[in-house]
């Protein structure tokens, strides 16, 4: 069974957008994965689809009604859905790589783009949310964050990228940032491309990248190399 992603979002029309271009539109048109975006507006029950209302307790903006919400989740999710339900939130765990992974070598996800100050807490806990950030930032909508989230996953999921190795050295697979990479012409406004890079010697080659590799960590991103807290 190939991944099959589920967006739940005020504005379907966004998608596929980036996702239906290049390598991943060419795996989406291929069958290597599906993507279905759902209006949340067609789970409200009133004649206005109302999907929000003002905060408990008071406060600014809207929030997401718990009631319309799990309609619309258990509609593209019913029971005995393998999937993970995620919600796009910025106070959500970060997304990583491995995370990424994981979610690639799964039968897909049902993914709930928020909207306004967010989403009713009680919708999140009953219908059991995982909550995934892509950066200490807000955004206006959850619509680009799942964009963001589904690029790293479907990229991963074999055959789309073609070799199986296309992502090996990438940054963040080996706990490191990539290597610089390099290609013709041979000298560029008088920077050359590094000697050992075209020395054929593909010992040096490695090592040299692996040097590279970690001291671009060090210098970018030390809490990659940090120990794992006890």
């Amino acid at each position: 069974m190939s991944f099959s992603a589920s967006i739940i979002t005020l504005f379907p029309e966004l998608f596929p957008g980036p996702l239906g271009a290049s390598v991943l539109g060419r795996g989406l048109a291929d069958g290597l994965w599906a993507l279905h975006a759902t209006q949340l507006r067609d789970f409200a029950t009133d004649r206005h689809h109302t999907v929000d209302d003002t905060p408990s307790g008071g406060g600014a903006g809207m929030v997401l009604k718990a009631d319309v919400l799990a309609r619309a989740i258990d509609d593209v999710s019913p029971q005995g859905d393998p999937r993970p339900r995620i919600l796009m939130s910025p106070r959500g765990k970060p997304l990583t790589q491995q995370r990424a992974r994981q979610l690639a070598l799964g039968p897909g996800a049902v993914i709930v783009c928020g909207r306004f100050e967010g989403v009713d807490q009680r919708v999140i806990d009953a219908r059991a949310l995982e909550e995934i950030s892509i950066g200490d930032y807000v955004l206006a909508g959850g619509e680009v964050a799942a964009m963001v989230l589904l690029e790293a996953v479907v990229r991963l999921i074999p055959g789309v990228l073609g070799g199986a190795d296309s992502h090996a050295d990438e940054s963040f697979e080996n706990g490191q940032l990539e290597y610089p990479q390099f290609t013709r012409p041979q000298s560029f406004e008088g920077r050359e491309i590094p000697p050992v890079l075209t020395s054929g010697d593909h010992g040096k080659i490695a090592k040299w990248r692996a040097e590279q590799s970690l001291a671009l960590t060090k210098l970018r991103r030390p809490d990659l190399l940090a120990p794992p807290k006890p």
